[in-house]
């Protein structure tokens, strides 16, 4: 199967969009794990480019993201839904709201988590997403926090040198 076939797509809530991936160029696929590199879809205030690693099975996706020099702006972690479509070969990464990011200075944000009860609020996203979105995202807190998180740069970094 040639990656080029595969169509990736994001779903969002607020704003309610679905939006083709068409910039994103897959580099690796398993059963896993999705890495991709991808200029901005929108020009972007510091962002020129960047990479991101889909963690499937742990509901999060981990964004590299660049500066137009080149130089690292910050990593910024979704909380994502994945479904993929087997007829279509398509893979749908739905936005659970929540969002991780880190300065450059190690800095860490959580935020969103005012749309996320919205959209719990709201009934917008089910009380099962509502879970699986707050699992991930202490998952994912529990690996920055206890370092391991060093793991997904140097993951990202060797595709970096690779295929940038």
């Amino acid at each position: 199967m040639s990656f080029e076939d595969i169509t990736l797509i994001r779903k969002r809530y607020i704003p309610n969009e679905e939006i083709v991936l068409k910039n994103d160029i897959i580099l690796e696929l398993t059963n896993d794990l999705i890495i991709t590199k991808w200029k901005g879809l929108k020009p972007h205030k510091n962002i020129a480019t960047g990479m991101s690693a889909y963690f499937l099975k742990d509901g999060y996706k981990v964004s590299k993201i660049f500066k137009e020099d080149g130089s690292l702006l910050r990593y910024y972690c979704d909380i994502i839904e994945t479904s993929y479509d087997e007829k279509k070969n398509t893979y749908l990464f739905t936005d659970l709201l929540l969002d991780v990011y880190m300065e450059e200075d190690g800095v860490i944000h959580v935020v969103d988590m005012d749309e996320f009860a919205d959209t719990i609020e709201n009934e917008t996203i089910s009380k099962a997403q509502s879970v699986r979105a707050l699992r991930s995202c202490d998952r994912l807190l529990r690996k920055i926090y206890s370092g391991e998180f060093e793991d997904i740069k140097k993951l990202l970094k060797s595709y970096e040198t690779n295929n940038t």
